[in-house]
């Protein structure tokens, strides 16, 4: 009888072993999702292109805060080699969009380290969403910045717990420096290969600069506009517009006036501009 007694409680407790634990996991998971489901934080979070670092929009997120009702919180992120994260700055605990910047130790330029980029950034991207649970974000890219987002949401964005309502590329060669889309680089044709990927309730503006009616003075005007062919009739949206004067070169355009308004208008939250700022006409 003592014998079956042990066993008896030996395998009670192995049970309660795997059965506590388990329940444990399901309850966390159960509250993480209930936080992640209820969150009001909607980050814009931006990535800036080749050679660039995470101080890239200094300039544009000063114009914004002196713009806006109120200022928000900055945090930077840079991703080395080793996928480790460095990061400085912090988002304010009443900030409800914040921005963060997330840049990369290997910044170079080419389609392959486009590919190694996109995968670094997934690396942010899962720090960011376990740390600050967020169910939705914006995104800003520019230059590069815009086609490592635009791998990033087709290799990488599938069961994310949060979506993208607005993506703003700024500038991002789609094909390369071809300037005839009839010649498809091999980027621009995977691109296209795995835009089914793309979510379908994305809302995309592309932005080009014109220094010359043709170029931004070294993204052809085709090869941001090669864009349409990923986007177009599978994103919910997608928009191009055009940019041109002062301050459409390329390293310009994210302080570009033009820009500026356009990311009030279409990313920031709709009640955070001021009434009567220096880009809001008076009413």
């Amino acid at each position: 009888m003592g014998r079956y007694l042990f066993w008896g409680i030996l395998i009670l407790t192995c049970l309660l072993a795997v059965i506590i634990p388990a329940n444990t996991w399901n309850s966390q998971k159960v509250k993480n999702s209930r936080i992640i489901h209820n969150s009001k934080l909607n980050p814009v979070i931006l990535i800036p292109g080749s050679s660039a670092t995470q101080n890239r929009f200094d300039e544009l997120i000063d114009v914004l805060n002196t713009s806006t009702n109120r200022a928000h919180s900055l945090l930077k992120i840079t991703v080395k080699k080793t996928g480790e994260l460095k990061i400085t700055g912090k988002i304010a605990k009443r900030d409800m969009q914040p921005f963060i910047v997330v840049g990369f130790e290997d910044n170079s330029n080419g389609y392959s380290s486009i590919k190694k980029q996109a995968k670094w950034f997934n690396t942010a991207f899962n720090y960011l969403s376990d740390k600050y649970k967020f169910n939705q974000f914006s995104g800003i890219g520019h230059s590069n910045g815009g086609l490592i987002y635009t791998t990033f949401l087709e290799k990488y964005f599938d069961n994310k717990a949060a979506s993208i309502n607005t993506l703003m590329t700024i500038g991002s060669p789609y094909n390369g420096e071809e300037t005839n889309q009839s010649t498809r680089t091999q980027m621009l044709a995977d691109f296209v290969a795995d835009r089914k990927k793309i979510p379908t309730d994305l809302v995309l503006y592309s932005i080009a600069g014109t220094e010359n009616y043709t170029n931004d003075g070294i993204v052809p005007y085709q090869s941001v506009n090669a864009g349409k062919y990923i986007f177009q009739n599978q994103a919910k949206s997608y928009t191009e517009i055009t940019v041109t004067g002062n301050e459409s070169e390329h390293s310009d355009l994210p302080q570009n006036k033009q820009i500026v308004a356009l990311i009030k208008q279409y990313v920031m939250d709709s009640n955070d501009s001021k009434k009567n700022g220096p880009d809001d006409k008076k009413q």
